[in-house]
């Protein structure tokens, strides 16, 4: 598995963490909320079939390996993501600027 680069900031946050002196700055209130959206995005309620290229299959594999997830988590966040405006395609931003 590849060494995952931080830059300053993580690794002062990773450092302090490592020592027992990190202190959330959360509130039970946030803290409560955060808990309730992560809960409800993380359930998965239904199920879908797809086809896709097995190199395709191979990569998403590969990848996911790489992230120390299960290729089926990796593409549920991935598709997570783009619905909810988080992923976006470039190549199609690129081409409606060049259009507009």
């Amino acid at each position: 598995m590849s060494k995952i680069k931080l830059d300053q900031e993580e690794q002062e946050l990773l450092a302090s963490f490592e020592v027992d002196e990190f202190e959330s700055d959360l509130t039970e209130k946030r803290k409560s909320f955060l808990s309730n959206v992560a809960e409800e995005t993380s359930k998965k309620d239904k199920r879908i079939n797809i086809r896709i290229s097995s190199r395709d299959l191979t990569a998403l594999q590969r990848r996911a390996l790489e992230e120390g997830l299960p290729y089926q988590t990796l593409v549920s966040s991935i598709l997570h993501k783009y619905v909810s405006g988080g992923l976006q395609d470039v190549a199609a931003n690129k081409l409606h600027q060049r259009t507009s």
